[in-house]
């Protein structure tokens, strides 16, 4: 039982320390921005960005696993053109990568 509560200093220093750095780093875009006002193209290429980001990370998942990872994207990206609330597509995106592995796909 001693050892569920052994706490590794250099695991929790480095935790902190990302946690730190990212903080900084969006506090420093709220900061160096705060008198800037953004419109036309930046304005429309900023709000591109997190979408832009969220298909980088989820496109290796996609092409790397198997096939019912795969048509769960699929399946997924055809809900997010329906305009669904985020959570619902979430649950449309969770629930067929579920149905399509008990289905052996």
């Amino acid at each position: 039982m001693s050892s569920l509560f052994n706490v590794h200093w250099e695991w929790l220093l480095a935790i902190l320390g990302m946690g730190l750095a990212t903080y900084a780093t969006r506090l420093s875009g709220l900061l160096l921005m705060r008198g800037i006002e953004v419109k036309g193209r930046a304005k429309a290429a900023l709000d591109a960005l997190p979408p832009s980001v969220l298909m980088a990370v989820i496109t290796p998942t996609v092409l790397m696993t198997g096939k019912a990872e795969t048509l769960a994207a699929l399946i997924t990206a055809i809900a997010t053109t329906l305009r669904l609330p985020l959570l619902a597509t979430m649950v449309i995106g969770v629930g067929s990568v579920w149905a399509l592995k008990a289905l052996g796909v």
